[in-house]
């Protein structure tokens, strides 16, 4: 079961989620419109993020991506991150610092956890 977090204007429903009994539970952070600082992560098995596609995307800043990614690693929580976005959503590839991030749940016995 997951929910869509796009900025901290939305973060509630991060704790709405916890209440939900679920093997796992994700949030899809696109598109990512802002920095989600601080979000709390606790019960969280998975977090997809990703820029906007289409003619009006809007941009997404790299740094609200790593601060995200950054925070997964931290929490030990799995982190995929789908694309930068752009007028397609293949424009501007997948690539962060490197490398592509696709790391997923492995079911509900348990979580793939992130490598390196």
């Amino acid at each position: 079961m997951g929910v869509s977090v796009e900025g901290l204007d939305v973060a509630d429903r991060v704790e709405e989620l916890r209440r939900v009994p679920a093997a796992v539970r994700f949030l899809s952070c696109e598109p990512l419109l802002g920095p989600l600082d601080g979000l709390d992560l606790s019960g969280i098995g998975w977090v997809i993020a990703g820029g906007e596609s289409g003619p009006a995307a809007r941009p997404i800043n790299p740094a609200w991506v790593e601060q995200l990614r950054d925070a997964c690693r931290a929490e030990r929580v799995p982190f995929f991150f789908k694309q930068w976005g752009g007028r397609t959503p293949k424009a501007r590839g997948r690539v962060l610092d490197g490398r592509t991030w696709d790391e997923m749940p492995v079911g509900s016995h348990g979580l793939a956890r992130p490598t390196a």
